[in-house]
Order: C-alpha cells, then sequence, then structure tokens
C-alpha cells in the first residue's frame, strides 16, 4: 500500500526541463510513458512484488502485462481483481499465467511489448536480455545476491545479532539481498555464534498462518533439495556445521535454520546464492582486509555494516560495491528509496524517482522563433 500511495502521489509532478540552446530555437524534453511493459515477478514476495512494479508503470501512464511465477500466481490474480473493482480500466493490468518458457518468453518476444522489468535469477536475466535485443526492448533486472554483512568488534552487538539474524532468516532466506556472507571481526567472533546459535535453537519453526511462527517451509521440493544440497557442500568443503543442516519434522519442506562457521571466501556456500536459511560466518581480522573480501563477489545487490565507528562504516559504505547499504541496520526499505544491484545484480532500480524513470522515455522538442 504504502508503495503504491509513493508512486501515485508522482502522477502528477512528472516534467521535463527546458534547455538552453544555441540559436533562434526554444527546446524542451518532455518524459513520456514508455508504452506496454511486460513485467515478470518471483515468487518470494508475491504481493510486494506486485506494488513495486505497477506502482511506477501505471504513475508514468504504461500499461502492463504481468507473469507472476507458476508457484504463485493466485496473488496477483487476486490483485488485478481488485484493481479492476478500484477503476483501473480494462486491458490496463494484464496477468498472464503460465511458465518461464512459454509464458514468459513469448511476452518477452512479442513485438508489441516495449520494455520488461524482471526480478529473479541471473541466469533466466541473460537469456530475457538476449531476447529483448532482437526488438530492443528497454529492460530493468532485479537479480540475486550474495551480501556481506560486516561486523565490527566496536558494534553494538545485541543489535548486529538481531540484524545479522533477521537479515539472513527472514521468510526462510529466500531473500535476493539476505545477508549470507557474514563476516564477523575475530575479537567477537565466538561471543557473536554464540549468541546466533541461541536465536537458531530458539526459533520457531511451523505454519505460517500461525502468528506464533517464525519460520515456514520453503517454497518447493526443487527449492528445499537444492538447499539441503548446498548445505552438503559446505561440511565437504570443511566449514563447520553449528545449527541445523537438515530438515525440520518430517512433513513439509521445512530446513532447521543453519549455521556454519569456518567458512572461507572461496567455498560454494560463500559464492553462491542459496536462497534458503543457511547463514556462512565468515572471519576476519582488520578493516584494511574486509573492503576487498566483501566485493570477491560477482553480485553487488546489498551490504551491511556494524561499527560504532560511524566515520569508519561510511567509508566502507563508499567501498562495498552494492546498489544498497545499510549502517546498524539490515532489510530498511521506504518506495521513495531506490533499489537495485551493481555488477550481476540487476540493471536499473526499483523504487523511488529512478524507478518511475525507468518507465518512461525522454523526448526532446525543438521549436524555430523566427
Amino acid at each position: 500500500i504504502d508503495c503504491l500511495r509513493y508512486y501515485a502521489g508522482w502522477a502528477d509532478k512528472i516534467q521535463g526541463a527546458t534547455i538552453p540552446v544555441r540559436g533562434d530555437y526554444f527546446t524542451y524534453t518532455r518524459r513520456e510513458p514508455v508504452g506496454v511493459v511486460g513485467q515478470i515477478i518471483p515468487w518470494n514476495f508475491p504481493a510486494l512484488m506486485v506494488a513495486w512494479k505497477w506502482g511506477p508503470a501505471l504513475a508514468a501512464g504504461c500499461t502492463i502485462v504481468m507473469k507472476p511465477a507458476e508457484q504463485t500466481p493466485l496473488t496477483c490474480l487476486r490483485m488485478a481483481r481488485l484493481a479492476q473493482k478500484a477503476g483501473i480500466p480494462d486491458g490496463v493490468i494484464n496477468v498472464i499465467p503460465g511458465y518461464g518458457p512459454t509464458a514468459g518468453a513469448a511476452l518477452t518476444k512479442h513485438p508489441g511489448v516495449d520494455k520488461i522489468a524482471f526480478t529473479g535469477e541471473g541466469s533466466t536475466a541473460k537469456i530475457i536480455q538476449r531476447a529483448a535485443l532482437e526488438t530492443m526492448k528497454r529492460v530493468t533486472f532485479e537479480l540475486g545476491g550474495k551480501s556481506p554483512n560486516v561486523v565490527f568488534a566496536d558494534a553494538d552487538l545485541d543489535a548486529a545479532v538481531a540484524g545479522a539474524h533477521f537479515g539472513l532468516y527472514f521468510n526462510q532466506g529466500q531473500c535476493c539481498c539476505a545477508g549470507s556472507r557474514l563476516f564477523v571481526e575475530e575479537k567477537v567472533h565466538d561471543e557473536f555464534v554464540d549468541r546466533l546459535k541461541s536465536m537458531n535453537h530458539d526459533r520457531k519453526l511451523g505454519d505460517p498462518f500461525d502468528p506464533e511462527t517464525e519460520q515456514g517451509p520453503q517454497i518447493d521440493k526443487a527449492q528445499f533439495d537444492k538447499i539441503l544440497e548446498y548445505v552438503e557442500h559446505g561440511k565437504k568443503d570443511g566449514a563447520k556445521l553449528v545449527t541445523g543442516g537438515k530438515r525440520h519434522g518430517d512433513k513439509g519442506y521445512y530446513i532447521e535454520p543453519t549455521l556454519f562457521t569456518g567458512v572461507q571466501d572461496n567455498m560454494k556456500i560463500a559464492t553462491d546464492e542459496i536462497f534458503g536459511p543457511v547463514l556462512s560466518v565468515l572471519k576476519f581480522k582488520n578493516v584494511d582486509e574486509i573492503v576487498q573480501r566483501a566485493n570477491k563477489t560477482n553480485f553487488g545487490l546489498a551490504a551491511a555494516v556494524w561499527s560504532r565507528d560511524i566515520a569508519k562504516a561510511h567509508k566502507l559504505a563508499a567501498g562495498i560495491r552494492a546498489g544498497t547499504v545499510w549502517i546498524n541496520c539490515y532489510d530498511v526499505f521506504d518506495a521513495g528509496a531506490p533499489f537495485g544491484g551493481f555488477k550481476e545484480s540487476g540493471l536499473g532500480r526499483e523504487l523511488g524517482e529512478a524507478g518511475l524513470q525507468a518507465y518512461t522515455e525522454t523526448k526532446t522538442v525543438t521549436v524555430s522563433l523566427t
């Protein structure tokens, strides 16, 4: 709701500019809708992703064809029905459930679609980008990450432990910006791990409709199996399994909150996006090494720094190549703050004015004054 309200406020504020030029001419620019936009969203936050995509597109004056993830189509269909009841004209918002290789591919290739906005895996984005080149469609991608979460010894450890725990285990770890690489300064490493271990043991797994539940199941069997396969990689590579690492109960795709220590930068659990409740703890000695290690990844979606030394935190925020850096907090979002990735974590931005501009084209108009 917050996101939709934010972009509703932009609808009458999209404007061009007048430009001083040489000669007897008057030149101005217009921001015009890009046209028909194809939007492909993932399964991990089906309602939120609808708002993030519809808000800027509608404010810019575009029409929408959305393909929800095949695992979670009903949320999008319900929201489209609500939009219709709210007065959105027929044909402005269209939903086409289906699979990526069929419905998604058709949307990407269709000559009547002017832009594709995709949130999901990088491998799928590369397929979309190649297909979009055939008709020079505009594209924006919000992709995966392997976000570094850096904790210094001078941090407020109570806040840092809570933030690190939430930053990874929120939504069963199925979050693109999950702080899955937890760098902890050597001086406080053991204490920090002990606190995380205690929180994992106390975590309540169960029915996601129960208000007391803190962690539900993974989305499906494929994701469940993939996560447990990464757990095995971690053990084989020599990381120490502190908690979890196995199925919880005998029904449903529940995985115990998993915590590894002794993780090295080149281990698969430290390089690959797992998209599950698996936290890797990496030890570091001082500030001089951490920027290089934090950036030792193909991803660049998000990062966090925990320290009472704000000057040091700002220095790291400048040095880490990520689209969002949180200082002494994690997973703080606002509809007005742009979100997106460096490197293989995406192209363009969601949210904020930058997210709106991605749904517009700039037209230059020049008038002779003679």
